[in-house]
């Protein structure tokens, strides 16, 4: 699979992407959105199999993980992210996809499935839950504010980017190993994502996303962003989570799933032996359940 197979915009910025399959399939396309610190080429296991099974997808580049896509008001809230989104399935010519999205790209994909439902066959989340309910759900899940902790040191403009730095990225190697601590980084991946962390503006950009989206004001509900005031996902949903996240405790999938958010119905399946990539730690378990998922919900 080779690093671009497409390039997509929003505006005046570019998106390149990965894809796989053909894009006259008869199947409904899948949109594949990734996470921090991610990179498309993480579905690859996914992309095999889907384009296997006959569906064409398209895994993007989030915005402001390349220069290209880095725009100069320097805005990463998730109303404007989620903005590109539609823009990019408007000059791909897609009415409606599956949409697949793990960690921020999860996030992302329930704001866009919440705002335009219609342009959805289904919705399919990895590691994250509905944050719509996550302030009561982490009442119940304490714990959760201490894995989360590397949200406020990233608060802290000049001296996370130093940190995250130190020793050629080894505090981003940490994080991958206490989000999922089972998983060895291959070496070709860790290049990968390695090269992407040095391209100018990308560090700055990733620490954004946490900055305007998960700043103390909106944690304590100061300030609100669009996901507290979007709780309905009219849209089939799937959450996958990993029993082993270090990242976003499993058991918050149970308290942040209400029936009454979820029209169409949803459905949360925990991955054994996984933590917060579990789409590269067990990818034929997750594969068949979203080959299932989308086989019922075109």
């Amino acid at each position: 699979m080779e690093d671009t197979s497409l390039v997509l915009h929003h505006q005046d910025l570019e998106f390149t992407a990965l894809t796989s399959g053909s894009a006259d399939s008869s199947l409904p396309p899948i949109l594949c959105l990734h996470g921090f610190p991610d990179l498309p080429w993480t579905f690859r296991h996914q992309m095999k199999a889907f384009a296997e099974a006959g569906y064409y997808t398209i895994c993007v580049r989030a915005r402001g993980y390349e220069p290209s896509s880095q725009p100069s008001n320097k805005d990463y809230s998730l109303g404007t992210m989620v903005t590109d989104i539609f823009a990019w399935l408007d000059e791909l010519n897609l009415a409606k996809v599956h949409l697949v999205g793990h960690d921020w790209g999860a996030i992302l994909a329930y704001l866009a499935a919440a705002k335009q439902p219609k342009r959805f066959y289904s919705l399919s989340t990895l590691a994250i839950p509905h944050l719509g309910r996550l302030t009561k759900a982490i009442r119940k899940v304490p714990s959760q504010i201490f894995k989360s902790s590397y949200i406020t040191f990233f608060q802290f403009y000049g001296i996370a980017e130093m940190v995250i730095k130190f020793r050629k990225w080894a505090f981003i190697k940490r994080l991958w190993k206490k989000w999922s601590p089972t998983y060895t980084l291959e070496a070709e991946e860790w290049d990968k994502i390695r090269h992407c962390l040095e391209q100018k503006g990308v560090l700055k950009a990733m620490l954004s996303y946490y900055r305007q989206n998960m700043s103390l004001a909106v944690s304590i509900g100061l300030k609100k962003n669009e996901m507290a005031s979007l709780k309905v996902v009219d849209v089939p949903t799937l959450a996958l989570t990993g029993v082993e996240d270090g990242c976003v405790d499993s058991r918050l999938h149970d308290f942040c799933f209400h029936e009454e958010d979820f029209p169409k119905g949803y459905r949360v399946e925990r991955i054994p032996n996984a933590g917060h990539f579990l789409h590269l730690e067990q990818p034929e378990i997750v594969n068949q359940l979203l080959l299932d998922w989308f086989g019922r919900c075109t």
